[in-house]
């Protein structure tokens, strides 16, 4: 999940949808309860279309406004008069039904509040209060709430509060666990800039599984290579570009290293879906990722791709970043299964629950055809991936490699907690030779890494380090041998204290 964020949460926001074409009574009051501080505030929206106007027809707004000295006037204005995004409309319309959108807005329920109407999470109902609103020539939050059915909104802060506490529950124990150290050894050549030797270039290579070709950065040594290759799979609403940095630092020490475009769930899909081009990416795309990078290995073994580079395709590395992280999983053996979908989908206050179950939960429909191992992937490198409810316990002793977890303490979309050290604590992971570093103070986004940064890749040199060992390349770093911490920021195997 990358560069969708504050987009995709301004289209949602915080709302909780009925499901009816035209609304049996507009909304005229937004109350936002407040029960840590024992009162709530109600917004009178009917008849209102200024700041001024709210503030007056609402004798909750007139206090605080009184109490602000006047400042709650211009804040009013920002937030309830803001038009909408004009992609917005287009947006919705072209998600209504999918079940990407489906999981955000029922995650949004246990926020919001629409009484007296029954809960819909199509999208079906946003859309038309929208257009109505639009109609009106009123297309900015407050035309649109009241477009909205129902009698009364409701929004419990308290909830806000219990999410954000959950959050810091589910990164508590890696931050002590980084603490505890020690952190890994510097090896300062490795932190040197980079000295481009490799050749860079975008090819065009076309698939079987999918209508349209998939567009492959690839990064050859010059020189020096070592015959062995790396895949990096993109996450969410991302492209390869966004982890070139990582491969400049494979492509270095001799790997060639290709970076797709998976088409179905890539930045120039969230940029066709936000203009209603496209829906969000479906629970196909689980199954059609891994695909996409066993293409690639067919094209190389058949000389379609990178013609005349001998290159060692029987034993080859994959690193992947959030749901490319999962991607490379499912690579190496892990198949999803439906068992824990079923049982903590709808469980909105499961103690686990995070951002990334959003995306987790809408794969539901596709799960089943999503075991698509590759008996070609070696070695592994999962940065930050949605796995909790994925994978059984048992998925960790059919793995084809060795898988080496990275995950950052204050990552707020895929918590360390529940989605890398619970897996790997539950599965006894690290018995069989799989192994997790964390990153301290590393969020989500903090861990790529661009083309031609002055300092290599952050998590470069621990990557390099694994894909050496596993591949038994001797090389400047192994993983075991230590080598890959970095001098301004502490990385720490925490696999054996778990």
């Amino acid at each position: 999940m990358t560069r969708c964020g504050t987009r995709l949460a301004a289209v949602i926001g915080g709302l909780a949808l009925a499901g009816m074409s035209a609304p049996a009574q507009a909304l005229d009051r937004l109350v936002l309860r407040m029960p840590f501080l024992e009162t709530s505030v109600t917004i009178n929206l009917a008849e209102s279309g200024t700041a001024e106007e709210l503030i007056q027809s609402s004798p909750d707004l007139a206090d605080l406004q009184s109490a602000s000295g006047g400042k709650l006037l211009d804040l009013i204005g920002k937030v309830f008069l803001a038009p909408l995004p004009v992609e917005t409309k287009a947006f919705l319309e072209g998600s209504t039904g999918q079940p990407l959108l489906e999981q955000a807005l029922l995650a949004a329920t246990d926020l919001v509040e629409l009484e007296g109407v029954d809960t819909d999470t199509s999208g079906r109902m946003l859309t038309d209060a929208l257009v109505r609103a639009e109609r009106k020539g009123q297309p900015n939050v407050l035309g649109f709430l009241r477009e909205l059915p129902g009698e009364q909104a409701s929004i419990d802060l308290s909830r806000v509060a219990d999410a954000a506490n959950r959050l810091k529950a589910n990164q508590e124990q890696g931050v002590a666990l980084v603490k505890a150290g020690p952190a890994a050894t510097v090896t300062p050549t490795l932190r040197a800039p980079l000295k481009p030797s490799w050749t860079r270039q975008v090819i065009r290579l076309s698939v079987t599984h999918r209508p349209e070709s998939l567009r492959v950065l690839t990064l050859v040594p010059a020189s020096s290579a070592n015959g062995r290759l790396v895949v990096i799979s993109h996450g969410l609403w991302d492209d390869p570009e966004s982890f070139e940095g990582w491969g400049e630092v494979l492509a270095a020490q001799g790997y060639t290293v290709l970076l797709p475009d998976h088409p179905g769930s890539d930045f120039n899909q969230q940029r066709a879906m936000l203009a209603g081009d496209r829906p969000p990416p479906g629970p196909e795309e689980l199954r059609l990722r891994p695909l996409d990078v066993s293409a690639l290995l067919d094209a190389v073994e058949s000389g379609r791709l990178l013609k005349g580079r001998v290159l060692n395709t029987k034993a080859v590395a994959v690193v992947g970043h959030s749901w490319g992280a999962t991607t490379t999983l499912q690579l190496s053996g892990g198949v999803p299964t439906e068992r824990k979908l079923k049982d903590r989908c709808n469980d909105l206050r499961h103690p686990e629950r995070n951002l990334s179950w959003v995306l987790q939960c809408s794969w539901f429909s596709g799960i089943n055809r999503a075991g698509v191992a590759d008996q070609r992937v070696k070695a592994v490198v999962a940065v930050s991936p949605p796995l909790r409810l994925l994978f059984e316990p048992s998925s960790s002793t059919s793995l084809s490699s060795k898988v080496l977890l990275i995950s950052g303490t204050r990552d707020w979309v895929v918590p360390s907690g529940p989605e890398a050290i619970s897996p790997m604590r539950d599965t006894k992971a690290a018995q069989l030779g799989h192994r997790l570093v964390l990153v301290n103070g590393a969020d989500h986004f903090s861990l790529r890494s661009f083309q031609g940064e002055e300092r290599p890749a952050l998590v470069g040199p621990v990557m390099l380090g694994w894909i050496n060992e596993q591949l038994g390349v001797n090389g400047a770093v192994s993983f075991s041998g230590g080598g890959w911490g970095d001098d301004q920021v502490d990385l720490v195997d925490v696999s054996n204290k778990l």
